[in-house]
């Protein structure tokens, strides 16, 4: 059985994000799976230093995370994996947060950023498998439905 990894979106998922509206609040539900040791390209000024891919995932929060501030996004949630309850067995992840966009072009504005586009390096080192999924903020409060 092959297990299939996720780092970037694939041209079909990043269009249907696309087709979706850009301007209403978005909430990005992101899970995380480290690899043991970060995998740069060659000649990247990080290679070679024998990161962790947390540590690695680490520097793109560092290095991201002015100009997601910058856009109005925020962390709005962040969690440490424990179990998965219902869902396929052996499905694991590292961390989970949410991150709060005030709307989708703040995220594309985002990865557009010249900036950003340096930093990501550092998250496609650092992770073996993710989950970005979007969502529209729903109401809170204290029944389920």
């Amino acid at each position: 059985m092959t297990c299939e990894t996720y780092i970037d979106p694939s041209a079909a998922s990043f269009q249907a994000f696309k087709d979706l509206p850009r301007d209403t609040p978005i909430n990005m539900l992101n899970l995380l799976l480290y690899r043991e040791f970060a995998e740069y390209p060659m000649g990247h000024e990080h290679a070679g230093k024998g990161w962790s891919g947390r540590r690695a995932y680490e520097e793109y929060g560092l290095t991201s995370g002015p100009i997601f501030r910058k856009l109005g996004g925020q962390i709005i949630w962040r969690g440490t994996f424990e179990t998965v309850v219902t869902g396929p067995e052996g499905e694991r992840w590292h961390d989970g947060f949410i991150a709060q966009y005030p709307n989708a072009g703040a995220f594309f504005a985002m990865i557009k950023d010249p900036e950003y586009q340096l930093a990501v390096v550092n998250r496609t080192a650092a992770l073996v498998d993710s989950r970005l999924v979007r969502f529209a903020p729903g109401d809170v409060g204290q029944g389920f439905g």
